[in-house]
């Protein structure tokens, strides 16, 4: 081959070799820029002083106005889900549950459902009240909508989720939540399924103990199937996973789609062999203090420590709380 011709195709091969290489670092910078565009934002941060470690609060809220759920008469946004995911400076990850009818102090108002706090102020009251339950300071706050739920779980393609008889009586027909399961077992299930596996509490003995597991569980389906080669490598799946995510997605001021990341990750270090999940120390699940109906009551003198042992990585991995004297 002449030395000009192999001069050129040098440069050719050059030349593919950056267009390459600009392509695979503008694609994901691009997609990030992309995505931080499409995130909605609250002032939801108290502002308190810092606690150690990185502390997040996540919510799953239903605004009825989503198209997710079809009511009429709710007025307002309610939360079914709170789930609190800290990261210690050393030790476990913890996502832990919050029972949104947790007997509380909310902040400025009468003792309630913690659920009633986001009713009544939204998340900065949401933020407070867990702030003063835990002794944590949050440091982001993200919240999805209901109708995101399903658009994530259709948009990497359906995700497996399980339940066993070990509580649950078979065949499972929840009216309230839409939630059919004929058997004990696993099967994959699209985006409406999940949303009805996620809210389902009145077909379950335990209630929100149950509800509160299974919520940890789609998580945990969600995150892993994010994760799989078929959605990472394929760049038309990457873009319905986030433009379904960040549809309904709201976050505070400053949490942008790296802290996103970095709480997956967080994620699923905390459902692993070495994460901590549960819920708090629980005392009652049926306290009835007056004006409120039932609650469910924290352990007093169990909870304060619990917290604390969590900010600072002390407990061991394992699964924590659920019924009373579990």
């Amino acid at each position: 081959m002449p030395r000009r011709r192999k001069r050129h195709l040098g440069r050719r091969i050059a030349l593919v070799v950056v267009l390459l290489l600009v392509l695979v670092i503008a694609w994901p910078v691009g997609l990030a820029f992309w995505a931080n565009g499409k995130i909605q934002h609250v002032d939801a941060l108290s502002g308190a002083a810092n606690t150690p470690g990185e502390t997040y609060l996540l919510t799953g809220s239903d605004s009825r106005a989503d198209g997710a759920i079809e009511d009429t008469e709710t007025v307002g946004a309610r939360t079914d889900t709170i789930l609190l995911l800290q990261v210690p400076d050393s030790g476990p990850p913890a996502l832990i549950s919050l029972p949104r009818d947790t007997y509380v102090d909310i902040p400025g108002n009468s003792p309630g459902k913690l659920n009633a706090a986001f009713s009544w102020g939204g998340a900065p009251l949401l933020v407070k009240t867990v702030e003063q339950l835990t002794g944590l300071t949050v440091d982001h706050y993200v919240e999805i909508g209901f109708a995101g739920v399903e658009g994530v779980v259709d948009a990497v393609g359906g995700v497996q989720l399980c339940l066993d008889d070990s509580v649950l009586t078979f065949p499972v027909q929840d009216a309230n939540s839409g939630l059919m399961w004929d058997a004990p077992g696993c099967k994959t299930v699209d985006g409406v399924t999940a949303l009805a596996f996620a809210r389902m509490r009145y077909s379950d003995p335990t209630g929100d103990i149950g509800r509160g597991q299974r919520q940890r569980q789609l998580i945990s389906a969600v995150t892993q199937a994010v994760a799989t080669p078929g959605t990472l490598l394929n760049p038309n799946r990457q873009i319905s996973l986030i433009d379904a995510g960040t549809s309904a997605l709201t976050t505070s001021e400053g949490t942008d789609i790296v802290d996103m990341a970095k709480l997956a990750l967080a994620f699923r270090a905390a459902g692993g062999e070495g994460g901590i999940t549960g819920t708090p120390p629980i005392k009652s699940l049926d306290y009835r203090p007056g004006g409120v109906g039932s609650t469910v009551l924290l352990d007093p003198d169990q909870t304060p420590t619990f917290f604390a042992q969590i900010r600072d990585g002390e407990l061991a991995p394992g699964v924590y709380g659920g019924l009373p004297g579990s």
